[in-house]
């Protein structure tokens, strides 16, 4: 029962967790915007795509290309040569 308690507390203090990081990407004035207007699905369907300008473009391709980077340094091995023989060797007892 004490498990079951302190698990549903653990669980109720991180849903009050702040996440500055995503406060800070908001774009400023859209805390203040009106919501949008709710429109059926066809309508929206039918209207224009969307176009993203050059800086944003530039932006997302530099981001795009930063995070894949970040996956090709992470494709390595994760213990090195020299560890993985250590570690090969075993443990000396006395």
């Amino acid at each position: 029962m004490r498990l079951a308690l302190f698990l549903l507390m653990t669980g109720l203090a991180t849903a009050c967790t702040q996440f500055p990081e995503l406060d800070a990407t908001a774009t400023p004035g859209v805390a203040d915007a009106p919501y949008p207007d709710l429109l059926p699905i066809d309508q929206l369907l039918r209207g224009s795509a969307a176009r993203a300008t050059p800086e944003v473009r530039a932006g997302v391709e530099a981001r795009a290309a930063a995070l894949r980077g970040r996956a090709a340094a992470l494709q390595g091995p994760v213990i090195d040569a020299a560890t993985r023989r250590r570690m090969a060797g075993g443990v000396a007892t006395r």
